[in-house]
């Protein structure tokens, strides 16, 4: 169907529809462009939040990066930025490829129906003038058949009247014909007009009107077809990226599957096992003999703080040297941290400082060759050029190299220093139990060397817990000032005594051991007259005197090497 036959009659109505049509496109224009907006502000949002759990430049990014699921999840949020730029593409393919076309398209379409338009309402300016000229002739034909009529019956008149004169007749014999000659030819060019008219009417209703009404067709269905193809290209612009978006669903899947629980508690135990052995089995006390007891300060206070502190409240810790943190800079040689840990930091720190030193060496490796390059070929460059780096990259290698072997004597002696399960196995002499009951409850106070003390016990037990290290406390001041040596120590590692009751020691130093370990891992040492406190077993090399009189001696004569 065409509309120039169709609608023939119907030119401002096809005015108004394809005015609708154009202001659709630009409708449909906006869409797009709101869901290109969309589309960025999202990806915007998704960048945005996976930098926000983004592990931070710190040394815990370091600890979280041996944890599989902490990796899982930084793979999780690499793959979720990939995915927001996916979404950043199809905002640019929908900008370029519809918002674009779509844009230049709705101007010349504006521009294409003007123009239609325009040759229409020239078209029908014409027809109307013509309708017009050919008005005026039919009422100058009808005017002049009039006064022709007029003329011929005063004519008449005057022939017939008796008194006109014959002159008088002639001239209006001559008028009339005048007449009638003036309303032929009025007849003629009205006959003419009229036929002009017709072929001017039958040309714009059968072949301009149609023309222009079949080209505002063609428009109006190249317009549609172009929104049918803006449509389809919607559709593609999100199926183009959909196979890099499977890709980064199955990046996130496969860094869920790679999850090893075993392995990340497994990995609990590389990262916070100190390498101490746990304390040996607590002696039992005869409290039924006569003897003279060496004071015990228990494993979280003495006994004038159990009797002065409300039960739950001591914030003296068994294992101080595991919970404790320097709040200074961290010493070179980690000194500050038990052996295993210790140990796996030398280690660290070496493997760091050979991959520093290979990359020195691969520079001047390249500068040397760089130099030979310059010696063959002068023109390239000057040999000397290359010597003061040279020099430099010499001297890095020769300081790092240093800095490797203080810290392999370092790891060395820890690793010389760090006892093995046969060594560190304790010889524990277990007295004959009278009473389990009073050697269990004096070791209820006692902290496990994880640190796992917790104070928020209840009532009940609290109460206990004080009586238990009442009773297990030196029964006045006195006795605890006559404790006497009962052999020496040797300090094998830097200890930091920052908690109450124990004391520092450092590496090497040689001290008198005034109380044995009751099996909490803790010893008792004097330095002099005045210091003397606890410090961890594991740190020290005991040798007791078999000789040595106090209420400590062993009764078989045995030296304890710890």
């Amino acid at each position: 169907m065409s509309w120039g036959t169709e609608l023939w009659d119907q030119f401002d109505n096809l005015e108004k529809h394809t005015q609708w049509g154009i202001e659709y496109v630009d409708k449909y224009t906006k869409f797009v462009k709101e869901r290109s907006e969309i589309e960025i502000s999202y990806a915007k949002q998704i960048r945005n939040l996976s930098k926000k759990y983004q592990p931070k430049k710190n040394s815990k990014e370091e600890e979280e990066s041996k944890y599989t699921f902490c990796r899982a999840f930084l793979t999780s949020l690499n793959e979720l930025n990939d995915y927001a730029g996916q979404h950043e593409v199809i905002a640019e393919n929908l900008t370029s490829q519809i918002i674009t076309d779509l844009t230049r398209y709705l101007q010349e379409l504006k521009a294409e129906r003007k123009s239609h338009f325009h040759d229409g309402r020239k078209a029908q300016q014409q027809l109307e003038s013509s309708w017009k000229q050919l008005e005026s002739c039919k009422k100058k034909f009808e005017r002049d058949c009039k006064e022709a009529d007029r003329a011929q019956q005063h004519f008449e008149r005057m022939d017939a009247d008796i008194n006109v004169t014959k002159a008088d007749v002639e001239k209006a014999r001559q008028q009339a014909q005048v007449r009638h000659q003036m309303a032929a030819d009025s007849k003629n060019d009205y006959h003419s007009y009229l036929q002009k008219f017709n072929q001017e009417q039958h040309e714009h209703y059968y072949t301009v009107i149609p023309n222009i009404f079949q080209n505002l067709q063609d428009m109006e269905e190249k317009r549609i077809e172009r929104l049918g193809v803006c449509m389809k290209t919607f559709a593609e612009v999100d199926r183009q990226v959909l196979p890099i978006v499977g890709k980064c669903l199955d990046g996130m899947t496969s860094a869920a599957e790679g999850i090893e629980p075993k392995t990340d508690s497994n990995q609990v135990v590389e990262s916070y096992k100190s390498g101490f052995e746990p304390p040996g089995d607590v002696e039992f006390e005869d409290y039924g003999q006569a003897m003279k007891r060496t004071v015990s300060e228990n494993s979280l206070s003495n006994s004038r703080e159990s009797k002065e502190k409300p039960a739950g409240k001591s914030k003296s810790k068994l294992w101080p040297f595991i919970k404790n943190k320097n709040k200074g800079s961290v010493p070179e040689d980690f000194s500050h941290l038990p052996p295993e840990q210790r140990r796996k930091k030398l280690q660290g720190k070496i493997d760091e400082l050979k991959k520093d030193i290979q990359k020195e060496m691969d520079q001047r490796d390249a500068l040397t060759k760089m130099k030979d390059v310059y010696v063959k070929n002068p023109q390239m460059g000057d040999p000397a050029s290359v010597d003061p780096r040279l020099a430099e990259i010499a001297m890095n290698i020769e300081k790092l190299q240093s800095e490797e072997q203080k810290f392999e004597n370092w790891l060395a002696e820890v690793e010389e220093r760090m006892p093995s399960k046969s060594e560190t196995h304790r010889k524990s002499v277990i007295y004959e139990t009278q009473n389990s009951t009073v050697s269990n409850n004096c070791a209820q106070d006692r902290e496990s060397p994880d640190g796992s003390y917790t104070e928020e016990q209840s009532a009940e037990t609290q109460v206990k817990a004080v009586a238990n290290r009442t009773s297990c406390a030196p029964e006045s001041d006195d006795e605890f000032d006559e404790l006497e040596t009962i052999g020496t120590c040797k300090a094998l590692y830097t200890f930091e005594g920052q908690n109450e009751g124990t004391i520092s020691v450092t590496e090497g130093e040689l001290l008198y051991v005034i109380e044995e370990d009751k099996g909490d891992g803790w010893t008792r040492v004097r330095r002099n007259e005045e210091e003397e406190g606890y410090v961890p077993t594991s740190y020290i090399e005991v040798l007791l005197e078999t000789n040595a009189k106090g209420p400590n001696k062993p009764e078989n004569n045995v030296s304890w090497l710890i």
